[in-house]
């Protein structure tokens, strides 16, 4: 590989990173208008709460269902559709509410139509970056998650301020102004160059039912599930334990709780995605994996709740390189997976994001609404993480190590 190729993919890899800030925005710009929409519409918590499974639900089935169709068509043509279905979804978000009499049914199909696109970057992205022929895969898939990071921080803030400063009746304005970042994807795609995902020094194509035979692949589905479960058992609960613990408001508690762990998450992505060629994954995965089960303990033990905050913190961080990390040794210890692998991966790191905080809010109810015993317990996923990178590690004989 020359330096000369590598450079022709640098802007094929920023689109990759926009994709990311697209699936953020996917993700967390309608949970801001909750209660705007209750007011507005006057649709009850019952149906509000529906919007996120909904959207949970698509992504899961697009994840599932899109990699024949991915292989069919392409990933150019398949991040074409990916952005303009969520540039589509959220121009519907501003029009349908008042073209049909239940307001309720528009917001269901608008999101609907932009799930589609957020469930095809999370399938798209790892594989074009990881396809690319440059130095440092493993660096670039951390930095390249981080973005997720950023971008729901960016979301989350400026979002606040247009409602502080424009007033939050003017969302409909704020949904297609975050069209834009869509729409710049969109356009780069359709010219940045794209490597076929299976490098082309493997030419043997592997056969769709041969990769769930082997042992190394269910490993990695494990410690995709564990991934997801542990950032998402205390990221979904941060949020509670700023307001409770600290006795603040809803909207400073968003700040201190999930911003905090969002911040932290996107720190610890970014410092691998920088330094990656200096350090080994898997020592940095073991370490991150330590970090994890004491920040849990933090939580579990301590009753200080600024010092819990900060073990919220901490969690954030050491889960950052969870997710990322098992795909680029999953890409390494896998060859010509292709794009069912990543599918398949992404399927149950979303299962994860739902088992994990499942696990601590059932664990919550049962013990009277104890919400640090709920998080606390949930170290189970953090350590089982540690058992699988080690068995991972030990099955295989991989070291990913620094070039």
């Amino acid at each position: 590989m020359t330096e000369q190729t590598a450079s022709g993919y640098e802007l094929t890899i920023k689109a990759a990173f926009m994709g990311y800030v697209v699936q953020a925005i996917v993700n967390n710009f309608l949970p801001l208008l909750f209660v705007q929409m209750q007011h507005e519409f006057n649709i009850p918590l019952s149906q509000i709460t529906l919007l996120i499974t909904i959207n949970f639900l698509i992504q899961l089935l697009v994840d599932l269902l899109s990699p024949p169709v991915i292989d069919r068509i392409g990933y150019r043509a398949s991040m074409l559709i990916s952005n303009a279905s969520v540039i589509a979804g959220f121009i519907l978000l501003t029009i349908l509410p008042g073209f049909f009499e239940d307001p309720f049914t528009g917001i269901l199909t608008a999101v609907f139509v932009y799930a589609i696109g957020g469930g095809l970057q999370e399938v798209l992205v790892s594989p074009i970056v990881e396809a690319c022929p440059t130095k440092n895969k493993e660096a670039a898939m951390s930095l390249l998650h981080s973005f997720y990071c950023w971008g729901h921080m960016a979301v989350v803030i400026l979002s606040t301020l247009f409602f502080r400063f424009a007033g939050i009746e003017n969302w409909r304005m704020l949904a297609v102004l975050w069209c834009i970042v869509p729409m710049i994807d969109f356009i780069l795609f359709c010219f940045v160059p794209l490597a076929s995902p299976g490098s082309e020094a493997d030419k043997e194509k592997t056969a769709p039912g041969t990769i769930f035979t082997d042992r190394f692949f269910w490993m990695m589905l494990i410690m995709m599930l564990c991934a997801g479960a542990s950032e998402q058992a205390v990221s979904q609960w941060a949020s509670a334990f700023a307001e409770s613990g600290l006795g603040v408001s809803k909207q400073l508690g968003d700040l201190l709780g999930p911003m905090l762990f969002a911040l932290c998450m996107g720190i610890s992505r970014t410092i691998y995605g920088l330094r990656g060629h200096r350090l080994d994954l898997s020592r940095f995965m073991i370490v991150s994996v330590m970090l994890c089960i004491l920040g849990y303990m933090v939580i579990l033990f301590t009753r200080d709740p600024v010092i819990t905050l900060l073990g919220c913190g901490l969690t954030g961080f050491s889960v950052g390189i969870f997710w990322p990390g098992t795909f680029s040794i999953a890409s390494s210890g896998i060859k010509n997976g292709g794009t069912i692998m990543f599918a398949l991966l992404a399927l149950a790191g979303d299962l994860g994001c739902s088992a994990g905080p499942s696990f601590a809010g059932a664990v919550m109810s049962a013990s009277g609404g104890n919400m640090r015993l709920g998080i606390g317990v949930s170290i189970i996923f953090p350590l089982l993480m540690g058992i699988c990178l080690l068995a991972v590690l030990r099955l295989s004989g991989l070291r990913i190590k620094r070039p």
